[in-house]
Protein backbone atom coordinates (compact mmCIF):
# COMPACT_ATOMS: atom_id res chain seq x y z
CA UNK A 1 0.00 0.00 0.00
CA UNK A 2 0.75 3.57 -0.20
CA UNK A 3 2.24 5.93 2.63
CA UNK A 4 2.25 8.80 0.36
CA UNK A 5 1.11 11.13 3.32
CA UNK A 6 3.36 11.01 6.31
CA UNK A 7 2.82 12.90 10.06
CA UNK A 8 5.99 13.10 11.93
CA UNK A 9 5.35 13.35 15.44
CA UNK A 10 8.18 13.43 18.25
CA UNK A 11 9.19 13.21 21.94
CA UNK A 12 9.87 16.65 23.59
CA UNK A 13 13.72 15.27 23.52
CA UNK A 14 15.58 18.06 21.68
CA UNK A 15 17.33 15.42 19.57
CA UNK A 16 13.36 14.14 18.50
CA UNK A 17 12.60 17.50 17.60
CA UNK A 18 15.58 18.25 15.66
CA UNK A 19 15.15 15.26 13.68
CA UNK A 20 11.44 15.64 13.39
CA UNK A 21 11.94 18.79 11.47
CA UNK A 22 14.45 17.80 9.20
CA UNK A 23 12.35 15.05 8.31
CA UNK A 24 9.46 16.94 8.02
CA UNK A 25 11.38 19.67 5.34
CA UNK A 26 12.64 16.53 3.46
CA UNK A 27 9.48 14.31 3.30
CA UNK A 28 6.52 16.78 4.23
CA UNK A 29 3.97 16.61 7.11
CA UNK A 30 0.43 16.15 7.58
CA UNK A 31 -2.16 15.86 10.14
CA UNK A 32 -2.67 13.11 11.84
CA UNK A 33 -6.05 12.41 10.67
CA UNK A 34 -4.92 12.92 6.85
CA UNK A 35 -1.86 10.77 6.79
CA UNK A 36 -1.57 7.30 5.63
CA UNK A 37 1.07 6.60 8.31
CA UNK A 38 2.73 8.27 11.54
CA UNK A 39 6.45 8.20 12.13
CA UNK A 40 6.97 8.53 15.94
CA UNK A 41 10.34 9.80 16.80
CA UNK A 42 11.57 8.77 20.51
CA UNK A 43 11.79 5.81 22.54
CA UNK A 44 9.64 2.89 23.07
CA UNK A 45 7.41 5.10 25.55
CA UNK A 46 6.65 7.65 23.38
CA UNK A 47 5.68 5.27 20.72
CA UNK A 48 3.12 3.49 23.19
CA UNK A 49 1.84 7.43 23.75
CA UNK A 50 1.54 7.54 20.24
CA UNK A 51 -0.71 4.38 19.74
CA UNK A 52 -2.61 5.18 22.75
CA UNK A 53 -3.33 8.71 21.00
CA UNK A 54 -3.93 7.59 17.26
CA UNK A 55 -5.92 4.42 17.72
CA UNK A 56 -9.26 5.27 16.93
CA UNK A 57 -7.28 6.89 13.16
CA UNK A 58 -6.25 3.21 12.35
CA UNK A 59 -3.05 4.52 10.93
CA UNK A 60 -0.36 2.03 11.14
CA UNK A 61 2.55 3.88 13.26
CA UNK A 62 6.66 3.37 12.26
CA UNK A 63 9.06 4.35 15.23
CA UNK A 64 12.60 5.40 14.61
CA UNK A 65 14.89 5.35 17.43
CA UNK A 66 15.21 8.93 18.90
CA UNK A 67 15.51 7.43 22.83
CA UNK A 68 17.06 5.48 25.26
CA UNK A 69 14.73 2.45 25.09
CA UNK A 70 13.88 1.50 21.11
CA UNK A 71 12.40 -2.10 21.25
CA UNK A 72 9.59 -1.02 19.52
CA UNK A 73 11.34 1.34 17.18
CA UNK A 74 13.42 0.90 14.08
CA UNK A 75 16.65 2.21 13.45
CA UNK A 76 16.88 6.02 12.83
CA UNK A 77 18.11 7.05 9.19
CA UNK A 78 16.64 9.84 7.18
CA UNK A 79 17.73 8.20 3.68
CA UNK A 80 15.08 6.08 1.83
CA UNK A 81 12.27 6.61 4.38
CA UNK A 82 9.41 6.17 1.58
CA UNK A 83 10.80 2.92 0.54
CA UNK A 84 11.51 1.51 4.10
CA UNK A 85 7.81 2.20 4.80
CA UNK A 86 6.69 0.64 1.60
CA UNK A 87 8.97 -2.32 2.34
CA UNK A 88 7.60 -2.61 5.90
CA UNK A 89 6.50 -6.00 7.78
CA UNK A 90 2.90 -4.85 9.48
CA UNK A 91 2.16 -6.38 13.06
CA UNK A 92 -1.50 -5.91 14.75
CA UNK A 93 -1.73 -5.90 18.35
CA UNK A 94 -4.56 -5.97 20.71
CA UNK A 95 -4.56 -4.15 24.07
CA UNK A 96 -5.62 -4.99 27.87
CA UNK A 97 -8.42 -3.21 29.15
CA UNK A 98 -8.47 -2.21 32.59
CA UNK A 99 -11.59 -1.27 34.94
CA UNK A 100 -10.00 0.00 38.58
CA UNK A 101 -12.75 0.93 41.50
CA UNK A 102 -11.08 2.63 44.24
CA UNK A 103 -11.98 3.01 47.66
CA UNK A 104 -13.80 6.12 47.25
CA UNK A 105 -16.11 3.82 44.82
CA UNK A 106 -14.62 5.96 42.02
CA UNK A 107 -14.17 4.12 38.50
CA UNK A 108 -11.60 4.27 36.11
CA UNK A 109 -11.27 2.41 32.61
CA UNK A 110 -7.93 2.62 30.10
CA UNK A 111 -6.25 0.73 27.78
CA UNK A 112 -2.64 -1.08 28.14
CA UNK A 113 -0.29 -2.28 25.33
CA UNK A 114 2.22 -3.32 27.51
CA UNK A 115 0.92 -4.49 30.74
CA UNK A 116 -1.78 -3.57 33.74
CA UNK A 117 0.13 -3.85 36.93
CA UNK A 118 -0.88 -3.20 41.00
CA UNK A 119 1.93 -2.16 43.06
CA UNK A 120 1.72 -1.63 46.48
CA UNK A 121 1.61 2.08 47.23
CA UNK A 122 2.75 2.43 50.81
CA UNK A 123 5.53 0.69 53.07
CA UNK A 124 3.68 -2.55 53.95
CA UNK A 125 3.43 -5.42 51.28
CA UNK A 126 0.30 -5.46 49.05
CA UNK A 127 -2.28 -8.93 49.92
CA UNK A 128 -4.25 -9.36 46.95
CA UNK A 129 -6.44 -11.99 45.70
CA UNK A 130 -7.11 -13.22 41.99
CA UNK A 131 -9.78 -14.77 40.36
CA UNK A 132 -9.17 -16.00 36.41
CA UNK A 133 -12.98 -16.18 34.54
CA UNK A 134 -14.97 -16.06 37.76
CA UNK A 135 -13.34 -18.78 39.71
CA UNK A 136 -10.88 -18.04 42.68
CA UNK A 137 -7.25 -19.53 41.73
CA UNK A 138 -5.05 -17.51 44.50
CA UNK A 139 -6.63 -16.09 48.07
CA UNK A 140 -3.93 -14.57 48.52
CA UNK A 141 -0.87 -13.10 47.14
CA UNK A 142 1.45 -11.50 49.07
CA UNK A 143 4.04 -9.20 47.50
CA UNK A 144 5.14 -5.82 46.02
CA UNK A 145 2.94 -5.99 43.23
CA UNK A 146 1.56 -8.35 40.21
CA UNK A 147 1.32 -7.56 37.07
CA UNK A 148 -1.00 -9.04 33.92
CA UNK A 149 1.16 -8.34 30.70
CA UNK A 150 0.70 -8.97 26.61
CA UNK A 151 2.91 -10.26 24.13
CA UNK A 152 3.68 -7.01 23.16
CA UNK A 153 4.54 -5.83 26.55
CA UNK A 154 6.60 -9.17 27.77
CA UNK A 155 10.13 -7.95 27.13
CA UNK A 156 9.43 -4.71 29.71
CA UNK A 157 8.41 -4.48 33.18
CA UNK A 158 7.11 -7.95 33.13
CA UNK A 159 10.68 -8.97 32.07
CA UNK A 160 12.29 -6.98 34.71
CA UNK A 161 10.75 -8.77 37.24
CA UNK A 162 11.55 -12.32 35.94
CA UNK A 163 8.34 -13.09 33.96
CA UNK A 164 8.52 -14.65 30.51
CA UNK A 165 8.89 -13.60 26.87
CA UNK A 166 5.88 -14.29 24.96
CA UNK A 167 6.01 -14.57 21.13
CA UNK A 168 3.93 -12.47 19.17
CA UNK A 169 0.52 -14.42 18.02
CA UNK A 170 0.72 -16.95 21.13
CA UNK A 171 -2.75 -15.94 22.39
CA UNK A 172 -1.52 -16.07 25.54
CA UNK A 173 -1.33 -13.74 28.81
CA UNK A 174 1.22 -13.53 30.96
CA UNK A 175 1.01 -13.15 34.81
CA UNK A 176 3.74 -12.28 36.69
CA UNK A 177 4.07 -11.53 40.61
CA UNK A 178 6.55 -8.76 41.53
CA UNK A 179 8.72 -9.74 44.55
CA UNK A 180 6.42 -12.44 45.68
CA UNK A 181 6.96 -12.94 49.85
CA UNK A 182 4.20 -15.26 49.80
CA UNK A 183 3.58 -18.19 48.33
CA UNK A 184 7.46 -17.57 48.34
CA UNK A 185 7.85 -19.83 45.33
CA UNK A 186 5.39 -18.17 42.98
CA UNK A 187 6.61 -17.69 39.39
CA UNK A 188 3.53 -16.79 38.28
CA UNK A 189 1.03 -17.93 35.11
CA UNK A 190 0.33 -18.05 31.55
CA UNK A 191 -3.30 -17.80 30.97
CA UNK A 192 -5.15 -17.80 27.35
CA UNK A 193 -5.80 -14.13 25.61
CA UNK A 194 -9.57 -14.52 26.18
CA UNK A 195 -9.16 -15.01 30.14
CA UNK A 196 -10.60 -12.57 32.01
CA UNK A 197 -8.88 -11.11 35.57
CA UNK A 198 -10.01 -9.84 38.61
CA UNK A 199 -7.77 -9.04 41.22
CA UNK A 200 -8.97 -7.40 44.65
CA UNK A 201 -6.87 -6.04 47.39
CA UNK A 202 -6.93 -6.96 51.02
CA UNK A 203 -7.01 -4.41 53.45
CA UNK A 204 -6.64 -1.50 51.29
CA UNK A 205 -7.14 0.63 53.63
CA UNK A 206 -3.69 -0.24 55.54
CA UNK A 207 -1.85 -1.61 52.37
CA UNK A 208 -2.77 0.90 49.85
CA UNK A 209 -2.46 -0.23 46.43
CA UNK A 210 -1.96 1.69 42.82
CA UNK A 211 -3.05 0.16 38.99
CA UNK A 212 -1.23 0.93 36.38
CA UNK A 213 -2.59 1.13 32.96
CA UNK A 214 1.26 1.59 30.49
CA UNK A 215 1.47 4.87 32.48
CA UNK A 216 -1.57 5.98 33.53
CA UNK A 217 -2.09 5.47 37.37
CA UNK A 218 -5.24 4.89 39.95
CA UNK A 219 -4.46 5.05 43.38
CA UNK A 220 -6.06 3.47 46.26
CA UNK A 221 -7.48 0.59 44.24
CA UNK A 222 -10.11 -1.89 46.01
CA UNK A 223 -10.16 -4.01 42.84
CA UNK A 224 -9.10 -4.64 38.75
CA UNK A 225 -10.79 -6.18 36.28
CA UNK A 226 -8.61 -6.85 33.25
CA UNK A 227 -9.46 -8.36 30.11
CA UNK A 228 -7.65 -8.87 26.10
CA UNK A 229 -9.79 -6.04 24.28
CA UNK A 230 -10.47 -7.15 20.76
CA UNK A 231 -12.26 -4.40 19.48
CA UNK A 232 -8.62 -2.08 19.15
CA UNK A 233 -6.35 -3.03 16.74
CA UNK A 234 -2.76 -1.00 17.04
CA UNK A 235 -1.24 -1.38 13.95
CA UNK A 236 3.03 -1.03 14.08
CA UNK A 237 5.45 -1.51 11.13
CA UNK A 238 8.89 -2.82 11.29
CA UNK A 239 11.73 -2.76 9.15
CA UNK A 240 12.55 -6.65 7.52
CA UNK A 241 13.44 -8.86 9.36
CA UNK A 242 13.55 -6.53 12.49
CA UNK A 243 9.39 -7.61 13.61
CA UNK A 244 8.24 -7.35 16.41
CA UNK A 245 7.66 -11.34 16.48
CA UNK A 246 11.91 -11.58 15.18
CA UNK A 247 12.56 -9.50 18.42
CA UNK A 248 10.66 -11.58 20.85
CA UNK A 249 12.36 -14.34 19.51
CA UNK A 250 16.28 -12.74 19.79
CA UNK A 251 15.83 -11.32 23.08
CA UNK A 252 15.47 -14.84 24.12
CA UNK A 253 18.90 -15.92 23.16
CA UNK A 254 20.66 -12.71 24.09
Amino acid sequence: MGYEKICFTASPAEVAQEAGRRLASRYGSVAADEADVIVALGGDGFVLATLHDTQSLGVPVYGMNRGTVGFLMNAYREEGLRERLEAAELTEIHPLTMHAVTLGGRTQDALAINEVSLLRAGPQAAKLKIFVDGRERMSELVCDGAMICTPAGSTAYNYSAHGPILPIGSNVLALTAVAAFRPRRWRGALLPSTAHVRIEVRDPDRRPVLAAADSLEVRNVVSVDIHEEQRVTHRILFDPGHGLEERLIREQFA
